[in-house]
């Protein structure tokens, strides 16, 4: 089952909804089967780890949580405000996003 959503990994997005509400990021993974996405700086969460070679003291690790996607919008890369976000095909055939408020089509 491939999900098409409306943001996309390196994106700039605004948390719309929760306790977050008004935080900019950068989107770092998305996640089809769950519909989350992790948002840098966003849906701070404590993670207790066990000393590793990666942690060798181990102890409370502070890192961001997934974020459903229906809270984020994306902010349109020319104008820097939120927007939504359409397809369109191309001539060449070819499947773009594009900013409904620019008009602007996105990477």
């Amino acid at each position: 089952m491939n999900k098409k959503f409306h943001i996309k990994k390196g994106d700039m997005v605004v948390v719309n909804a929760g306790e977050d509400k008004g935080k900019q990021g950068k989107v770092l993974s998305v996640d089809p089967t769950k519909e989350r996405a992790i948002v840098e700086g966003v849906n701070m969460v404590k993670k207790h780890t066990k000393p590793s070679a990666a942690h060798p003291q181990g102890g409370i690790i502070e890192q961001e949580a997934g974020i459903h996607i229906s809270n984020l919008t994306l902010i349109d890369p020319s104008t820097g405000n939120p927007t939504k976000v359409g397809r369109k095909v191309q001539e060449d055939g070819t499947i773009v996003r594009y900013a409904k408020k620019s008009g602007e089509i996105l990477k």
